[in-house]
């Protein structure tokens, strides 16, 4: 075996998600050399986080690209509503938002990570390798000093004063940092699925729940990108009753999309997620930081993950892009960043184990159709009271906001 191609770079960035890109972008806006490593060669992965909420809208508006990004084919959520045992209830109401968009918006990811990925381009000193995926850690003195990839030319070593976990909830990065871990577990699966759309369609439904069922249904424009939520290990169970079971259950609960059920020919459109929830206890070490899934796998409740990634990914470039002037990140610096986004991973799992555990697992596991809680029928009685979870889940807990500069010494590509 030949000797391995080496790297120099200020910033090496594990993954080419939300929190990778985002981060890179911002890192290489404040003028701090970036190298980005994506294991595959596109971003067109199916049935990934497409919901883009007002706390990420209001990043691209403070970094100039807000008007640019929304160019690009979405749609928009301005409100959200939903069936519980056969009667619509409204849940959310976007359009009072303390911020410049006041929606969600829907866009597959790969659009967003292409977007991203063009203007971080523009920067001379951003480089992106595609087809580039990291194996081991580099580890001198006792800080981490890069990482080891397989990439297109073969073997390289990519030496870095910061290297970047962003590779998702099986972070190759996190593994190989021996980083504790704590895992809470998660009661559900997901099955994800692609149906047709009729003009007749409500947009604002998301979620159907009936008797032992939950279906939830994401405007795609032209197609529903759909999730059937099961209970954790159910999914062979159902293969083994068969499609015309599977499609049965779709119809109970979404008695509407009837006729769309014969678009369900193999299992091989339907797609399973395996739901976990975890969190590392620490997301650093000397040299090294985990941010996103690989710091802390979210629960699909609410789309909320690929947001919680993003505002990961800007206090860190807030936090750390000032400290390059001096020179490496100490590891303090890297404590400050848990210390930052910590409260919020803490407050949003909790949150969304709430619903899985007192909710979802109740509803999967009934006989009966369910009535509307008490608190659901609030929000459709009284509409101001729709405003806070819009909140919660538009906002969520301690938004970040880009203060890092575009430094006039990064050569910038327009």
């Amino acid at each position: 075996m030949g000797r391995a191609k080496q790297i120099q770079t200020q910033v090496c960035i594990v993954g080419g998600g939300p929190a990778a890109m985002m981060h890179g972008l911002l890192m290489a806006r404040a003028g701090i050399d970036v190298v980005v490593l994506e294991k595959h060669g596109d971003f067109l992965r199916d049935f990934r986080g497409d919901t883009v909420h007002p706390s990420t809208l209001e990043v691209m508006y403070e970094l100039g690209l807000l008007d640019e990004f929304l160019k690009r084919p979405h749609q928009e959520l301005r409100a959200a509503s939903g069936v519980i045992g056969g009667v619509k209830v409204h849940l959310a109401d976007f359009t009072h938002l303390p911020s410049h968009c006041r929606f969600i918006a829907l866009m597959p990811q790969w659009d967003f990570l292409d977007f991203l990925s063009l203007h971080a381009k523009r920067y001379a000193n951003f480089h992106l390798m595609m087809e580039a995926e990291a194996t081991d850690l580099i580890e001198e003195n006792g800080r981490v000093a890069g990482v080891v990839a397989d990439s297109q030319e073969g073997r390289v070593e990519i030496r870095a004063l910061l290297t970047v976990g962003a590779d998702g909830r099986h972070s190759i990065v996190r593994e190989k940092a021996r980083l504790p871990l704590q895992e809470f577990g998660a009661p559900i699966d997901v099955l994800w699925l692609k149906l047709s759309k009729r003009s007749e369609d409500s947009t604002t439904t998301l979620g159907r729940i009936a008797a032992g069922v939950i279906f939830v249904t994401l405007d795609r424009g032209n197609y529903w990108q759909c999730a059937v939520v099961i209970h954790k290990g159910g999914a062979e169970d159902l293969q083994a009753r068969g499609l015309d079971a599977f499609r049965a259950l779709i119809t109970r609960v979404a008695p509407d999309f009837a006729n769309r059920m014969s678009e369900l020919q193999s299992w091989d459109q339907i797609k399973l997620l395996t739901v976990k929830v975890d969190r590392l206890r620490q997301w650093s070490k000397p040299g090294l930081l985990c941010i996103g899934d690989a710091a802390h796998a979210m629960s699909p409740i609410g789309g909320i993950g690929i947001n919680l990634a993003i505002q990961d990914a800007v206090a860190a470039a807030n936090i750390l892009a000032p400290v390059f002037a001096r020179g490496a990140p100490s590891n303090e610096d890297l404590q400050r960043v848990q210390k930052r986004r910590e409260f919020p991973t803490r407050a949003t799992q909790s949150l969304q184990m709430a619903i899985q555990n007192n909710v979802m697992t109740r509803v999967l596991g009934s006989t009966v159709d369910p009535r509307p809680p008490f608190a659901v029928k609030l929000l459709n009685a009284f509409p101001y009271l729709r405003r806070f979870p819009a909140w919660l889940l538009g906002i969520g807990f301690r938004p970040e906001h880009v203060h890092t500069p575009e430094m006039a010494a990064a050569p910038y590509r327009r």
